[in-house]
C-alpha cells in the first residue's frame, strides 16, 4: 500500500466518527479561509494522533463516517478554456479568480458541478450544484447555473469555450471540529486530457488543507511546530504545472517539484 494511503487509514480508523450531517453542521464552511499543507507522512501521523487525542484540550477533532466508510475516493474534472484564461489569472494573482469543476465521488457515485470563486479578502467561496445520472457537466442547467453565479458575484459573463482540461484522483479523509475542518489527500494522480498523460504525486507525502473562517486552526498550528510551512499549492495549478513543466509559476515551482518529484519536471505518457 501507498505509505499515505496507510498514514490515512491508521489516523482514521484511531479517531471517533461522526456523520455527514454532524460535519455540516459543525464545519460546512462553503465560504473559509485555507492553507495547504505538503505533509511527509511521519509528521502527518503525529499531527492526527495529537489532533484526535482524546486528552486534547477543547476535545479531539472527530473524523467524517458515512455507510462505515472513513476515506472516500474522489475524482474532479476540471475545466478551462483552449488558452487557458483560469490557471493564468490565477498564476498572476488576478481578480476575479476563479475555478470550475466536476467532483465525482466514487464510492457513492454523487456527482456536483461546483464553481470555486476567491473573494476580495483572500477567502474562498463555493458554489455547488448536483448533476443527476445522464446530465451533462457542460449542459444548458450547469451552464445556467454558471452564469448566474458569476453575474451575481462578478458582474462578469460566463465563457462559452469552456472545455475539459484536467483530472485528478485521490483518497480523502477528513477530520471536524467546531469551526474547523481539515481535508487529507492521498495517492493524487493526475492526467492531462488534452495530451492523456499522467502524472503521480510522492506517496510518502499527505496533502493536508486546512479550513476555517478565518484564524489558524490547530493543525496549522502543530504543522508550523513541525516546520512544515504552508505551501502555493492547488491540484489543479499544481497538477497542471508537472504535466506541462513551461507553465510553472516560478512562485509554484518547489511546491510542484516537493508533490510530484518523480515526475522531475516532465510527465509520462
Amino acid at each position: 500500500m501507498i505509505p499515505a494511503l496507510r498514514a490515512l487509514a491508521r489516523a482514521a480508523m484511531a479517531a471517533r466518527p461522526v456523520p455527514l450531517a454532524d460535519v455540516q453542521a459543525r464545519a460546512e464552511l462553503l465560504t473559509r479561509f485555507g492553507h495547504s499543507y505538503l505533509v511527509p507522512v511521519e509528521v502527518f501521523a503525529a499531527l492526527a494522533a495529537e489532533l484526535t487525542d482524546r486528552r486534547r484540550p477543547g476535545g479531539p477533532f472527530a473524523v467524517l463516517c458515512i455507510n462505515g466508510r472513513r476515506w472516500f475516493r474522489y475524482r474532479s474534472v476540471h475545466y478551462d478554456t483552449p488558452d487557458l484564461r483560469f490557471f493564468h489569472d490565477h498564476r498572476a494573482g488576478g481578480r476575479p479568480g476563479y475555478l470550475i469543476r466536476e467532483r465525482r465521488y466514487e464510492d457513492t457515485g454523487e456527482r456536483q458541478f461546483e464553481i470555486k470563486l476567491k473573494g476580495r479578502r483572500g477567502e474562498t467561496v463555493k458554489h455547488r450544484q448536483p448533476l443527476l445520472p445522464g446530465d451533462e457537466p457542460l449542459g444548458a442547467a450547469p451552464r445556467g447555473f454558471l452564469a448566474s453565479v458569476l453575474d451575481r458575484s462578478f458582474g462578469i459573463a460566463a465563457p462559452a469555450d469552456l472545455g475539459h482540461c484536467l483530472e485528478t484522483a485521490y483518497t480523502r479523509t477528513t477530520f471536524v471540529a467546531d469551526g474547523q475542518r481539515i481535508t487529507c489527500d492521498a495517492a493524487l494522480l493526475c492526467r492531462d486530457l488534452t495530451t492523456d498523460r499522467t502524472v503521480r504525486a510522492d506517496g510518502g507525502l499527505v496533502l493536508v488543507e486546512t479550513r476555517t473562517t478565518g484564524r489558524p486552526t490547530a493543525a496549522d498550528r502543530l504543522l508550523h511546530g513541525h516546520g512544515v510551512r504552508a505551501a502555493d499549492f492547488t491540484k489543479y495549478l499544481g497538477g497542471l504545472s508537472a504535466l506541462r513543466p513551461e507553465l510553472t509559476a516560478a512562485h509554484w515551482r518547489r511546491a510542484v517539484r516537493t508533490a510530484f518529484p518523480a515526475a522531475g519536471g516532465r510527465a509520462v505518457p
